[in-house]
């Protein structure tokens, strides 16, 4: 029961970022790829990782990544931010275009955690984020993502 209401939920969260790609698609508003969504929640997700990282986490080979990001680069999503530490390396930073991109989700996450504390008791709502913090920082051990972005990019 538990696995399926977690699924579930999961579920309805990427049904309605699709829903809502498409709905731009009609409206000639997106631009990304599918495979581009992924790069870019990707990079978003790991705090702007350099070139090395990003192959390293997807893995993928650097040439490939380095593809993919430049592809990024010429349609205005993600930008290379040389490193202060090492001048050699660059890090990619989402643009505000991706950020209004990227928005799709987050409001509808907003959206979902207004109703969650309406719903429920400051006490329930405590509970909730201490499972869900167990679950980020101890269950699921096979994707750590940085907590903030790289002060140095």
């Amino acid at each position: 029961m538990l696995e399926q209401t977690f699924n579930s939920i999961y579920s309805k969260f990427k049904l309605h970022f699709y829903q809502e790609i498409f709905r731009r698609f009609q409206d000639r508003e997106a631009s990304l790829t599918t495979v581009e969504t992924f790069c870019m929640e990707s990079i978003q997700a790991l705090g702007s990782p350099s070139i090395n990282e990003f192959a390293g986490f997807m893995r993928i080979s650097p040439p490939n990544a380095a593809y993919k990001v430049n592809s990024l680069v010429k349609k205005g999503y993600v930008r290379k931010v040389q490193s202060a530490s090492d001048r050699r390396e660059y890090h990619l930073v989402p643009t505000q275009k991706y950020v209004d991109y990227y928005n799709i989700s987050r409001g509808y996450i907003d959206t979902v955690m207004k109703r969650v504390t309406a719903r429920f008791t400051p006490e329930e709502c405590a509970k909730l984020e201490e499972m869900l913090q167990v679950v980020d920082r101890e269950l699921m051990p096979e994707v750590g993502l940085p907590l903030e972005p790289d002060p140095q990019a």
